[in-house]
């Protein structure tokens, strides 16, 4: 039977406490530093457990009732949550107690410096430890709930399946053919063409929340070398990635091209993160930068070539630069790239004149057009010039 009254000094002390941001922190801090895979965690995620945790115990502390009686639904639901994103329960349970010992800490110091008795103290504290002792075991319970609906749906069948199909046979190998049962099983067809797709190493609750939204298109989908990656028969529409995602995805191709599909876009991965895009792009959108930066070497002596006249730690210098990048990527036409920088076209013709003298080999902007050759090479140079810190 749940009895109520008027608040205490230790329920005004915990609520308090519970509402501070700072004292938040400290416990969020303790649980991060104390399990690799807590911290592997955004640290929203963290405060969000630390606050429900501190709000059950002082929702215990102010009805007094016992936790047997209590529904430990929101507890249960945090532990099926780390489950699926791969916190294992050891990291999840030295995360939580971690905090809990901070919390103790901090309920000491600031409750002895309020003038609360010890024995208020300690019998206050006895309270909200049953009850946390309880929502951690309902924690513990909807993990492992949560692990055996995993297995039980073949998680870990279908992400060797996956990885199998993804990376191919190790050299010299020949690649074996997976049985049709096996395919079959997680969705796949033999005979089916599938989109390879790939999305940058995110944390487990983006990467959750990511698979969630991509299992709508079928297919396999999964952990790949730390990556989110998949097989699908169809495309995402770009809504379905979370705006801070990144996603890059290859045209329809047979099983046995999978291999190759996923090499190309973990390659355009990477060209599309060096522009810091997000959302979802198609491998062949970027075929351009992702060849071109394939070969770093041959970069550098073609702008040691063009751009000897430029320093990169001039910022006028990468002023021209970047002026002269847009030129190009605006069909070389003044009034688009004046339009794009937000200048008037006299300036954009002055700094195409002001690197022509820089490095006696520029673009001519009143000119015909450049021949595709050579507007590559100035392209390709400039563009690899200004990534240079």
């Amino acid at each position: 039977m749940a009895r109520t009254g008027s608040p205490t000094p230790f329920a005004t002390l915990l609520r308090d406490l519970t509402g501070d941001a700072l004292a938040v922190e400290e416990v969020v801090r303790a649980a991060r530093e104390h399990s690799p895979e807590v911290a592997r965690l955004p640290p929203a995620e963290v405060r969000r457990q630390v606050v429900t945790l501190l709000t059950s115990g002082l929702g215990a502390l102010e009805r007094r009732d016992d936790p047997a009686e209590r529904d430990f639904a929101e507890a249960r639901r945090l532990g099926a949550d780390r489950a699926a994103q791969g916190v294992s329960v050891a990291g999840l349970l030295r995360g939580v107690q971690a905090g809990r010992n901070r919390a103790v800490e901090l309920v000491v110091r600031h409750g002895r410096a309020a003038g609360i008795p010890d024995d208020v103290l300690v019998e206050g504290l006895l309270t909200i430890s049953r009850y946390a002792g309880a929502v951690e075991r309902a924690v513990v319970d909807g993990h492992r709930s949560a692990e055996r609906q995993l297995t039980a749906a073949g998680g870990a069948a279908r992400a060797r399946l996956l990885r199998r199909l993804l990376l191919g046979p190790a050299a010299g190998e020949p690649a074996p053919r997976e049985p049709a049962a096996e395919l079959t099983r997680f969705g796949l067809r033999p005979d089916g063409r599938y989109h390879c797709l790939v999305a940058e190493r995110l944390d487990p609750v983006r990467a959750h929340a990511l698979a969630r939204r991509f299992a709508r298109c079928g297919g396999v989908l999964g952990p790949v070398e730390g990556r989110f990656a998949g097989l699908v028969p169809r495309l995402p529409e770009s809504a379905a990635a979370p705006p801070d995602a990144l996603v890059v995805a290859a045209p329809a191709r047979p099983l046995d091209r999978a291999p190759a599909m996923y090499a190309l876009c973990v390659a355009a991965l990477r060209s599309a993160a060096r522009r810091r895009l997000r959302g979802v792009h198609l491998v062949t959108d970027l075929a351009g930068e992702t060849a071109l930066d394939a070969q770093p070497a041959l970069a550098e002596l073609l702008r040691g070539v063009l751009l000897a006249g430029l320093d990169p730690a001039e910022e006028f210098h990468r002023e021209l630069a970047s002026t002269a990048l847009a030129w190009l990527d605006h069909g070389q036409r003044l009034d688009q790239t004046a339009a794009a920088l937000h200048v008037h076209p006299n300036t954009v013709r002055y700094r195409l004149r002001r690197l022509r003298d820089l490095t006696g080999g520029p673009p001519v902007e009143d000119g015909p057009r450049w021949p595709v050759r050579e507007t590559l090479h100035w392209w390709w140079a400039l563009r690899t010039w200004l990534d240079q810190p």
